[in-house]
């Protein structure tokens, strides 16, 4: 079992590598396809026609990818003033109630592009003249692997293995303000009678 856990630890790795790879093949492309327009349109009084279609596309493979390895790391924005003050009961409820409406509304975006799916198929981009599946079948993509991050953390909160840190569900920020030291009081202030 500790070599089949490991090899799909593996496999789980790798499939974030590529997620990770196509949102940085994403960005660039469209720096590129909307900077080369940019330069065309200005310098030589031209232009890409498939560069504005193309680019939109592509940051909407962005958002979504992007979505997903987020959810990976735990690095989507949340507020955890509430959450951080209540006992291990009520953060273990709150964490029940966060991840199974995650896994409701994961299970809606499926539905709904199962429901749009013979529309887009017949849907062809204007410009491009691609099948508008390509680019919102992504959907399916999306809400299949963040519902299985719901139903596996669901199922180690069931089964006691969720620490917890991991209640809070908040990642740290690296630019948060500094936490200043406190002004002395006036009793304190230096000259002043002890």
């Amino acid at each position: 079992h500790d070599t089949q856990g490991k090899g799909m630890a593996k496999l789980i790795d790798g499939f974030f590598r590529l997620l990770e790879f196509l949102v940085v093949a994403c960005m660039v492309a469209m720096v590129v396809m909307v900077f080369g327009n940019v330069v065309l349109r200005y310098g030589f009084n031209s232009g890409i026609t498939l560069s504005d279609e193309m680019s939109r596309y592509c940051f909407i493979w962005l958002t979504y990818i992007g979505a997903m390895v987020a959810m990976r790391d735990g690095a989507h924005l949340g507020v955890d003033s509430l959450i951080r003050k209540l006992s291990l009961r009520g953060k273990k409820i709150c964490f029940f109630l966060s991840q199974s409406l995650m896994l409701f509304c994961n299970a809606l975006f499926f539905i709904g592009t199962f429901k749009m799916h013979e529309l887009q198929v017949t849907n062809v981009s204007p410009v491009v003249g691609l099948s508008m599946i390509w680019v919102y079948g992504i959907g399916y993509v999306t809400a299949f692997v963040m519902g299985a991050f719901n139903v596996n953390k669901l199922y180690r909160l069931f089964t006691g293995r969720v620490t917890e840190e991991e209640l809070v569900q908040i990642m740290e920020s690296e630019d948060r303000a500094p936490v200043l030291p406190e002004a002395p009081s006036a009793s304190k202030a230096p000259g002043a009678a002890a």
